[in-house]
């Protein structure tokens, strides 16, 4: 329905133009008057309506919009509650134009008739300006009233009900902080009850209890806090067989009621609404009675307030039952500000003073009262000072900064003063001091205004946050709204008419039972003795295993164990048996020493439980579960007693493990064959069975290792064939013993773009993710959880998510690249508080939360790993180790080398399909590979050919092709070069010293090859070849040396890349005079790919990589064209990867990529050719138009008759008649 503007009011206007009249969505807009100290604007919607979202926009054609206010809403225009966004905030965020409308979805409806904005900040370069508008629709109530002693109750049609479904709902609104709501009864022991307890909500249930089942039915669930505030309150509770959804207010708690039982049934009535019916169990007999208000109740569809309404028969009453709801106003005041405070007026220079009030807090500190006496005779103050009160002295006694309402009396006289606090005698604080009082003319509650100079309150406490009510000053109770009217009161920072007070700690936050404890605005986690840490107690303070403690360093002893980390399993203590390279964890138990049986049958076996020490069995199997090999061993010796053999199949005795599954194979075997360690080894006592005790002989024995992991632990142990004459078993069952952690290497390579997609991550409020990768890509995606408002994602070393209040990131930076081809670590956390990253060893880099935040990650998508959703941004390289949660993920499991996910880290390294040569170092990019040549004497894809000299060689008559560093101290080297020559004698390499040692590749004058090394005293002379090199072809020459190991090698027809011709000796330092002598006339002939150590001379003068030249040169080189003679080496390339097509001959060009362009060229030269004598032939084509005769005569004589097809093809207009 719409707004109309009698239904609108302000607190004020700014003029007549600005009216609140003018407030509704699409109309000018309303402002107050700038001098308005506390400005609102109020909607009447004359009933009481459903609420379900609030939009604003501000004024029309101005700067004047709102940036945050705050929405209130009640049933009477001095009675006010404030509406709680999820996470205990208040203010809604408003506009950032004037024309925009910004609209809040409620997550929770408000049932009220009154709705008030209270503006709390506004654009800087304007003023308060608003339109407001309201989705919702009215809201037919069925209301029911109960004093404490009155009750209704609806009978059932049947004597008894049984249901498997249910739906219940109401409304309620109280200032009681206890009472029962309520209650319904079986014979059979079923039962639900609703009451309020310490103002919260608690739904007692039970689907029945049995003798032959050893859980008990009752569940006790707890919802809400602080619900006495008089205002209304949801309440919907469903119900499908055991599994119960209890809504309050917004609020969702899901559980599962205990026992076996699914039905509910009651018997002749349920209700009890407003207290005990007759006939009711005992433990309701004490409670106490609700009183307040109920609105449509409705119980499996019956509407049981309209029922009582309208007087039907299956509605009983007891007491005065009303059909109105009487409120009882109380005008609480909120204290929410740094230096709020109300100062109100008093009678001044009378010899008694009387105060009292109530108050609500979650402060334990904070002013309550100051009042300075007259004729100068001093103050009082009275403070709440670590949760007491405190007036001169401390007031011993209860804490009073509980959030519920408590009340003080305070009467002082001449010598004496009295405090009462709740109206309890027991609480009564009396002081008898001679003193002089005479009353002030102010009373200040909640602190003090500054200066004190100025304003007489000169107190020092911390001012107060929380509510007031129920002000009384000379035993005269405070109308704040009349002295407001009169302006004989002054404020700041307060609200009137609302208790702005939330419990923080509702629902706990705080995980893995921490405690929580909160003040007015934010909440903190107690994480003492709960074996974790952080904000909100969410990572774990212990190692996974104990593996991770011998890495730490540790010695073997007792550690405590966390093997799911963040997950709902406590921490445990374990025995570490730390070794050199691996570290068993031993857990221990109540079955490590034999265990007699005696008469046992099939059809009533003995249940060994197994009680691990310190831990359940689900904190055990998440260890086995998490590490690479366990074991256990078991063992029966039976007497008369048979183990696996019986007539049916099914074994006598088995042992039971992991989730309760039952094995049929014993220590020694494997799963899946019913055998013991013997009947695999064919060694059994009777060769017909497969068990020792099979056989059923007087004493036998069978025993082993029970090692399959996803079996492990053991559970219990159920022994069978005891009950016979004579027979009796005795197992022993050994410790449980585990080592290796099978989910950090957990590991999958991304070779291409593809996502392995799991089901949708379920984090609530908090989440940490872990995880290794390596990769040399630029930039990717590692993982992604899309959701309808939330989202999370990884990428790049950011850590982005979307929490409802937009996209926000968590950026890491690091001056080292992190595409190293390295593993890095990834941590990340998200919660209420804040969100962190962190990469390795770097400090965290965090993003802090403003107080009240709420962080609700549902997500409805699933969860992508290597890639986002939209198949953007591809991870390329490997990911191991991914943690959410303390939940491993099973990457191996999901990995498919089809769509480019490889189990392990494998990438083209590991196996190219075309080795990279000549020294040259394979780069692994993971969705393909390069080579590496910067150390390699060879360029090219593969470091096999060298693309600069393919057109020319060079000439010079001497060069020094280069100088090593001083300070080398070689002990090895590694030397390779090719050449190819016709004359000898000569020099091809040689490398001097700083002392006499040097190292030569000399060809002698008969043309043989030789090496010497001049190493310490005496030189060493190596014969590389007898026959003579000097025969014009290519020899390729590799020499290693380690230490005083020699490896040599000389191959015919070798490549031939970097070739140089030299017409005179090569020199390096100063050469030793008996090589001196092979230098002359000097090497005439072919070099190429010279290579010493990392040192590639020829190539660094002919492809420099550098500005430095660690070279000089004497002479001129020139081209050469001994390239020509030299045969071009040829590599199998598969085409795929060629990108030149060249794969299976060798190119004479020197780039093998200029093939391609010259083919174009040529393709495109031709094509000018042709369409240059198409033109050239039909150059007189436009003739024909002209109609010549001659010219067609000319044509036709000249040319030879045409065919009919040619013809047929030719235009009309060339057919023209020949006579004409």
């Amino acid at each position: 329905a719409p707004l109309y503007s009698y239904s609108i009011g302000a607190s004020s206007r700014y003029n007549i133009f600005y009216s609140a009249s003018f407030a509704r969505l699409h109309s000018d807009g309303w402002s107050p008057d700038p001098r308005d100290k506390q400005p609102w604007l109020q909607i009447d919607l004359m009933q009481k309506h459903r609420i379900n979202a609030v939009a604003t926009q501000g004024t029309f054609n101005t700067y004047d919009w709102l940036t945050r206010y705050i929405v209130l809403y009640g049933d009477h225009p001095t009675s006010w509650k404030p509406f709680f966004q999820q996470g205990s905030n208040w203010t809604f965020f408003g506009n950032v134009n004037e024309s925009g409308v910004v609209r809040h979805d409620l997550h929770y409806p408000i049932l009220a008739r009154y709705i008030r904005i209270i503006p709390v900040a506004w654009n800087p370069r304007g003023k308060i300006g608003l339109r407001l508008g309201l989705y919702g629709c009215p809201y037919r109530s069925h209301v029911l009233y109960f004093d404490g002693d009155d009750a209704i109750s609806y009978r059932f049609r049947a004597k008894r009900v049984s249901t498997f479904e249910d739906d219940i709902s109401f409304n309620f609104k109280t200032l009681e902080q206890d009472g029962v709501l309520m209650h319904g009864e079986g014979s059979q022991g079923d039962y639900i009850t609703v009451e309020l307890k310490q103002a919260q909500l608690l739904l007692h249930i039970s689907l029945g209890s049995s003798p032959l089942h050893a859980s008990e039915g009752h569940t006790t669930v707890a919802v809400g806090s602080l619900l006495d505030d008089q205002h209304w309150h949801s309440l919907h509770i469903e119900r499908l067989g055991h599994y119960v959804n209890l809504t309050l207010d917004g609020e969702v708690k899901r559980f599962r009621c205990r026992g076996t039982f699914d039905q509910l049934d009651l018997e002749t009535e349920v209700g009890a609404l407003g207290r005990g019916m007759p006939g009711c169990r005992p433990h309701l007999t004490y409670r106490q009675n609700f009183r307040g208000c109920v609105e449509n109740i409705m119980f499996n569809g019956v509407n049981i307030a309209d029922l009582a309404r309208h007087r039907r028969p299956n509605i009983r009453f007891e007491g005065k039952v009303g059909h109105y709801c009487q409120d009882q106003l109380t005008s609480p005041i909120t204290f929410a500000g740094i230096n709020n405070y109300v100062q109100v007026p008093g009678i001044p220079r009378r010899n008694r003073l009387a105060v009292s009030f109530r108050f609500r807090s979650w402060d334990t500190a904070g002013l309550l009262l100051y009042t300075g006496f007259s004729d100068n005779l001093g103050s009082l103050e009275m403070v709440l000072s670590e949760g007491q009160i405190n007036v001169s002295i401390a007031q011993p006694g209860h804490r009073l900064n509980d959030g519920f309402w408590h009340s003080v009396h305070l009467v002082a006289r001449d010598g004496s003063a009295v405090v009462n606090i709740d109206d309890d005698d027991g609480a009564e604080f009396r002081v008898a001091h001679p003193l002089q009082l005479r009353t002030g003319n102010k009373y200040f509650f909640g602190g003090c205004p500054k200066p004190a100079s100025v304003t007489g309150c000169r107190s020092n406490q911390t001012a107060f946050h929380g509510c007031l009510q129920m002000l009384n000053v000379d035993m005269q109770p405070v109308d704040v709204e009349w002295l407001i009217q009169q302006r004989l009161v002054q404020y700041h920072n307060v609200f009137f008419n609302v208790c702005g007070i939330t419990d923080r700690c509702t629902p706990n936050l705080c995980e893995h039972d921490s405690r929580c404890i909160q003040s007015w605005d934010d909440f903190m986690c107690i994480c003492d003795l709960t074996g974790y840490k952080g904000e909100t107690c969410h990572k774990s303070l212990y190692k996974e295993t104990c593996d991770a403690y011998r890495v730490s360093g540790k010695t073997s002893g007792n550690y405590t164990i966390d093997p799911d980390g963040s997950g709902p399993l406590k921490p445990f203590t374990v025995y570490c048996d730390i070794r050199e390279d691996r570290a068993w964890t031993i857990i221990r138990h109540n079955r490590h020493y034999a265990t007699r049986v005696t008469g046992s049958s099939v059809d009533q076996p003995y249940l060994g439980a197994v009680e691990y020490w310190n831990a359940s069995w689900a904190e055990v199997s998440a260890l086995a579960n998490a590490s690479e090999y366990c074991e256990q061993r078991i063992e029966l010796h039976c007497y008369n007693s048979r183990l696996l053999n019986t007539p049916s199949g099914l074994p006598f005795s088995f042992w039971m493990g992991r989730n309760d599954e039952r094995h049929y194979y014993w220590g020694g075997s494997r799963p899946g064959i019913q055998r013991c360690a013997c009947g695999l080894e064919k060694n059994c006592a009777d060769p017909q069975y497969f068990c020792n005790c099979d056989a059923d002989h007087a004493i036998w024995t069978d025993k082993g290792l029970l090692t399959f992991v996803d079996h492990l632990p053991v559970t219990q142990v159920v022994v069978g064939d005891t009950n016979r004459t004579g027979s009796e078993a005795q197992f022993v069952l050994g410790p449980l013993r585990c080592y290796g952690d099978r989910n950090t290497w957990n590991t999958v390579s991304f070779n291409r773009g593809a996502a392995l997609i799991f089901p949708t991550f379920q984090a609530n409020h908090s989440l940490d993710i872990s995880f290794y990768f390596k990769t040399t890509a630029q930039s990717g995606v590692f993982l992604e959880n899309p959701g309808y408002r939330n989202y999370i994602r990884i990428e790049d070393l950011a850590f982005i998510f979307d929490i409802g209040n937009g996209d926000e990131n968590v950026t890491v930076r690091s001056v080292v690249p992190w595409n190293d081809d390295e593993w890095h670590q990834v941590k990340a956390e998200l919660n209420v508080k804040l969100a962190r990253l962190r990469v390795d060893k770097l400090p965290w880099v965090v993003r802090p939360f403003p107080p009240q935040s709420f962080v609700r990650l549902e997500f409805d998508r699933p969860l992508y790993v290597g890639e986002t959703e939209h198949k953007m941004r591809p991870f390329l390289g490997c990911l191991r180790g991914l943690r959410m949660n303390g939940v491993t993920l099973n990457l191996e499991g999901k990995a498919n080398e089809t769509e480019g996910v490889r189990v392990n880290c494998t990438g083209y390294c590991q196996d190219p399909p075309v080795p990279c040569q000549n020294s040259g170092l394979c780069v692994e990019r993971y969705s393909h590979y390069t080579c590496n040549c910067s150390i390699s004497a060879f360029t090219g894809p593969f470091c096999n050919h060298g693309e600069w000299l393919c057109s020319a060689g060079w000439e010079g008559p001497r060069s020094r092709p280069w100088q090593p560093l001083p300070g080398y101290n070689l002990t090895s080297e590694e030397v390779s070069f090719s050449f190819s020559t016709t004359s000898a004698p000569a020099v091809l390499l040689y490398v001097s010293t700083f002392v006499k040692d040097y190292m030569a590749v000399l060809i002698k004058d008969d043309g043989s090859l030789q090496l010497r090394y001049q190493l310490g005293t005496s030189p060493y002379v190596f014969t590389l070849t007898n026959k003579p090199v000097t025969d014009g072809r290519p020899h390729r020459v590799n020499i290693t040396r380690l230490h005083r190991t020699l490896y040599t090698q000389v191959r015919a027809g070798a490549p031939s890349q970097w070739v140089i011709s030299f017409c005179g000796p090569t020199e390096t330092g100063v050469i030793d005079p008996e090589i001196q002598r092979y230098n002359t006339p000097g090497f005439s002939g072919c070099l190429s790919g010279v290579k010493f150590n990392t040192l590639v001379p020829l190539k660094t003068i002919f492809h420099p990589t550098s500005p430095l030249r660690p070279y000089s040169i004497r002479g001129e080189l020139v081209e050469s064209s001994c390239a020509s003679m030299l045969p071009l080496s040829t590599i199998l390339i598969p085409p795929e990867m060629d990108p030149c097509g060249t794969a299976l001959r060798p190119l004479p060009f020197p780039h093998c990529c200029l093939f391609p362009a010259v083919v174009i060229f040529l393709l495109l030269l031709l094509g000018g050719l042709l369409g240059l004598l198409y033109f050239y032939h039909h150059r007189y084509k436009g003739s024909y138009h002209t109609n010549e005769p001659k010219a067609i005569q000319e044509y036709g004589g000249a040319a030879k008759p045409p065919s009919a097809r040619k013809e047929q093809n030719l235009p009309q207009i060339l057919e023209e008649p020949r006579g004409d």
